[in-house]
């Protein structure tokens, strides 16, 4: 699973990026920094379950810090978008190749409205064209894809259901979509055979479709920088997030560093020795600027809100002693995986391991010590014991 953080040039895509993940992104104030798409490694907060338990975990795919377990989850920040990307224009035909890997979206926003629609510094732009312009490059990018395959489709395929829904996951294999997915799109449009799949049709076909695969979310990044009010004038029309990927990036560089105690997502940090005046005036200045005013950076709930929200994802743990909540070393709740809401204990052994789930037995389900079966539905913070055959 794969979250994307896009957007035009310019508009703190690459800070928000290395502000969630740490990693070596190139950040300048200029077009086009990201010419090819990074990669890095999030995480999402959860309750650990070592709480329920009344243990010490020993973490090894996440971390826990304060009974929380950090669960990680894969970032990939993509090139700049700038209106005509689905024909192409600016690095178009590369962020849509980069964007197809995402299960979800996050849009980063110039709030401010100091750079225009293609991250050129100006004044007074309405940040509110950017909100809709680049969800319709992406589904007129949808729509391109299907409709330069549909006589390819209509040459393969006899006019039935099957065989449409067989042939239109086979073309777009490419944006990582399911077949379930385009089931669901397909059934909800009533299109049961090719010939009712018209123009009109495909553009409707094409918008639901990415609205199922690849939802996406709005951030009002820079919102420090908002002296026009762009948020507050935007937040009741649209569901949009407050953000300073700055601020965030400045607070987890300077925990890295041992200066302050900082958890991602909080509303505080706590100073520690080593800070000069310059550095503790730069932070207090943050916090009274963003901490205090918004509640937190708002970094770490965009992250969440896709994975949890947006992806229905919840957290369990696989182990390997029920008695112990151990693997076969003695790891107590080493993993914490992140599984779609509804998924079953055969979900869970197959995501573990193909082997584990093709002789799937059984599951005890830890905290109730209680045997399940493969059917059995997994639930937010489950920990589980898969009995597999040999």
């Amino acid at each position: 699973m794969i979250v994307g953080v896009v957007g035009k040039p310019n508009c703190g895509k690459s800070t928000f990026f290395k502000a969630l993940t740490l990693a070596d992104a190139e950040i300048a104030n200029f077009p086009f920094t990201t010419i090819k798409p990074n990669f890095g490694v999030g995480y999402v907060r959860s309750e650990c379950a070592c709480k329920f338990f009344n243990l010490n975990c020993s973490p090894k795919n996440s971390y826990c810090k304060n009974k929380t377990r950090f669960t990680p989850i894969k970032i990939i920040d993509v090139a700049g978008l700038v209106p005509g990307a689905h024909e192409g224009k600016g690095l178009g035909n590369q962020f849509m190749d980069d964007l197809s890997q995402a299960d979800a979206l996050i849009h980063i926003i110039d709030i401010s409205g100091r750079t225009n629609e293609k991250g050129e510094p100006t004044e007074g732009y309405d940040p509110e064209q950017d909100i809709t312009w680049l969800v319709e490059e992406i589904d007129l990018w949808f729509a391109g894809i299907v409709k330069r395959n549909w006589d390819k489709i209509k040459g393969k395929m006899q006019h039935d259901s099957k065989n449409l829904l067989k042939e239109l996951t086979s073309q777009l294999s490419g944006l990582r979509v399911s077949e379930g997915q385009i089931k669901t799109v397909l059934d909800g449009l009533g299109i049961t055979e090719g010939p009712q799949f018209t123009d009109e049709k495909i553009r409707m076909f094409a918008r639901t479709l990415r609205e199922n695969s690849k939802p996406v979310m709005a951030v009002a990044n820079k919102i420090d920088l908002d002296s026009a009010g762009n948020f507050e004038r935007l937040k009741d029309k649209y569901d949009i997030t407050p953000v300073c990927a700055e601020a965030e990036l400045a607070f987890k560089e300077a925990g890295r560093k041992g200066l302050i105690d900082y958890n991602p997502g909080d509303s505080k940090f706590e100073v520690k020795e080593g800070l000069d005046e310059k550095q503790k005036k730069a932070l207090d200045f943050l916090k009274t600027r963003i901490l205090d005013k918004y509640g937190s950076t708002g970094v770490q709930q965009c992250l969440e809100n896709a994975v949890f929200k947006m992806l229905n994802q919840i957290v369990v743990y696989p182990v390997e002693n029920e008695n112990k909540t151990a693997d076969s070393k003695g790891n107590v709740l080493p993993d914490s995986y992140l599984i779609t809401e509804g998924s079953t204990a055969l979900d869970l052994a197959f995501k573990v391991h193909t082997d584990i789930g093709s002789k799937f037995i059984n599951a005890i389900d830890c905290k109730t010590k209680m045997r399940v079966g493969k059917y059995h539905k997994l639930k937010n913070g489950d920990v589980l014991k898969i009995v597999a055959g040999r």
